[in-house]
């Protein structure tokens, strides 16, 4: 992994793929690389470690080309380096490819055909472009046979973009549970992980299926499978604005995503509003969920967080039992489901690859599932039985902000639906209390001053720091932890406050920052009592309350909301105090070391 871009046409191929993993930065990565060809069959590969601006410095501009395919690597085999960057080329300089994915049986593949081949990196993508070549060479097959058989031997995920050296007017593709588009222009057909590569060129993309094989010219998609039967496929509008991808006047992408949240909550109450002003899901969403015995969640990172809020949205709401399990872990250890199960899978991207493992197997068993994704046409919004989207616009930092917002608000809107469906809400209120929860949130963002001077104060050079809460303040606490263990590299644990004395509390020590949330009437004060203790041993502490439940020593009061929404707005400072803090470290805020902001490989 990270991202894949592809080109043929009559334009520069290089400034067209440059940019398009420009686009993909946000994604995370390593090392990038470029391979562009002209009909004169002069190709050329560039790759360099670090970012793009650093490949740029390395392409030469004199080439002139108009077809190629780019990549940008995070790296799974071989560290990052030049040698181990994408683009791949076979040893006999034939074929050039790139590749998403993991394959599990490349030293398999290896041993069964290339020992006779002298590999240049340590990444199992070069395994595939050897052999394509081996199969090419020995067996006299043409491209589209040599790649098709050299895939069928593959067991693990792959997008792959392919260009064959000897025919410089075509690039060919390949998918198997990593995403791959195919983007439709005039004249011109790109290819690329995600629509927002290549949006600026297109907006009109067909989706690759698992086991499909595609061959791109600048006239045509064709798209078939391993038995060489055609597929017919429609396009599809990326509803992209180009403007939304843009930072404008922020200096980073986490800061502009933070301060939209206000936004993304009036626009969600105005997406599923009817036209009596009432909230309103797909009626067969209702009724699948109104049916089930049990709800299970399934989500990773953010999402889970996410999904443990939605747990209790739907729970206190709809009263049906709910589960959240972390995908990976349910992918491979299912628990006994019930009867009846409703599953709803949660992520931003909707491409999360242990998600889909999870919803692959669900399908298999007949069990409907539901996606919430700010993706529309992502894989698990395409495979799922139903979708809901966030509604958020493109979330480019890696640490995500107003994603986890907009799913919480969309599973409390799912969540009134459901109730009210079954008599248990006789009077829905959820689209004022989204309302105030905005003004909430728009004050908080305003108060960035503030929240930098604490940020400063507290997190500055402290190695480790806490998270605690109870119940809401819980989970709160959780995601708070992740936003600044992510971009800060702080050690920091998100912690149920009550379980401070069962063991956590020997790591606290002199000047350890422990933050509290206190946004739920009944357990403030065991909350409170739990700080203290932590204080009484040399913690550095602060306090995040909720207005009515503040005390005049609170460092951070959040406006009054409906307190089963108040993970929507205690969130926000705790933001503003992983973004501040990063900052004050000199470190990359939207793109964090080690991470990627699509896990397409499980």
């Amino acid at each position: 992994m990270c991202g894949i871009v592809g080109y043929i046409g009559s334009r520069d191929a290089k400034e067209i793929l440059l940019h398009g993993l420009e686009k993909l930065e946000y994604r995370g990565y390593d090392s990038a690389g470029i391979f562009v060809i002209n009909e004169e069959n002069n190709g050329h590969l560039f790759k360099e470690k670090g970012r793009i601006a650093a490949l740029r410095s390395k392409v030469d501009n004199a080439v002139e080309a108009n077809a190629g395919i780019g990549h940008t690597r995070w790296a799974t085999h071989g560290e990052p380096s030049v040698r181990n960057a994408h683009p791949h080329q076979s040893a006999d300089g034939r074929f050039t490819i790139v590749h998403n994915g993991v394959i599990e049986n490349y030293q398999e593949v290896k041993d069964a055909y290339l020992e006779h081949v002298d590999l240049v990196s340590e990444t199992d993508t070069e395994i595939i472009v050897q052999l394509i070549a081996w199969f090419a060479e020995t067996e006299d097959l043409d491209t589209v046979s040599a790649f098709k058989k050299a895939i069928v031997a593959l067991e693990g995920s792959y997008a792959i973009a392919l260009v064959d050296n000897t025919d410089p007017e075509v690039v060919y593709a390949a998918k198997n549970k990593s995403p791959l588009l195919l983007g439709k222009g005039d004249g011109f057909n790109v290819i690329c992980s995600d629509a927002m590569a290549m949006i600026k060129e297109t907006n009109q993309f067909v989706e690759l299926m698992d086991k499909e094989i595609a061959v791109v010219t600048r006239e045509e998609l064709i798209i078939e499978n391993f038995s060489g039967e055609r597929i017919e496929r429609q396009s599809y509008t990326a509803e992209l604005d180009s403007n939304d991808l843009e930072k404008g006047t922020y200096p980073y992408y986490m800061l502009k995503e933070i301060d939209e949240q206000p936004a993304v909550m009036r626009r969600l109450v105005l997406k599923y509003q009817d036209e009596d002003d009432n909230l309103t899901i797909d009626p067969e969403i209702v009724s699948a969920m109104t049916k089930s015995d049990r709800i299970y969640i399934i989500a990773a990172g953010t999402s889970y967080h996410a999904g443990l809020v939605g747990k209790e949205l739907i729970e206190e709401m709809t009263n049906i039992p709910t589960e959240v399990h972390i995908s990976s872990e349910f992918g491979y250890h299912t628990p006994l489901l019930s009867e009846n199960p409703f599953f709803i899978f949660i992520s931003q991207s909707g491409e999360t690859a242990d998600s889909r493992q999870v919803l692959v197997k669900m399908n298999e068993m007949n069990y409907p599932s539901l996606t919430i994704t700010n993706v529309a046409g992502s894989t698990l919004s395409r495979e799922s039985t139903y979708t809901l989207l966030l509604h958020a616009g493109p979330e480019i930092a890696v640490a995500s902000t107003k994603a986890y917002t907009a799913q919480i608000a969309v599973l409390a809107i799912l969540s009134e639906v459901v109730g009210s469906e079954k008599g248990l809400i006789k009077e829905p209120n959820m689209i004022q209390d989204l309302g105030i929860v905005a003004n909430a949130m728009q004050s908080l963002v305003d108060e960035k001053d503030t929240i930098e001077s604490l940020a400063s104060d507290y997190l500055s050079i402290t190695r480790n720091a806490f998270y605690i809460g109870r119940g809401m303040d819980y989970h709160v606490a959780l995601e708070a932890a992740l936003k600044l263990k992510e971009i800060s590299y702080i050690q920091t644990e998100g912690f149920a406050a009550g379980e401070l004395k069962h063991g956590t509390i020997a790591l606290i020590e002199k000047g350890t920052p422990v933050i509290a949330l206190v946004t739920e009437k009944s357990v403030a004060g065991h909350t409170r009592g739990n700080l203290q203790e932590t204080k009484a041993r040399g913690a550095h502490t602060m306090v995040i309350s909720m207005d009515g439940l503040d005390r005049p020593d609170d460092h951070i009061v959040i406006p009054k909301v409906n307190p089963i929404l108040s993970p929507l707005v205690s969130v926000i400072p705790t933001q503003l105090l992983s973004y501040y803090c990063s900052l004050h470290r000199g470190n990359d805020v939207d793109k964090p070391r080690n991470l990627a902001k699509s896990v397409t490989v499980e």
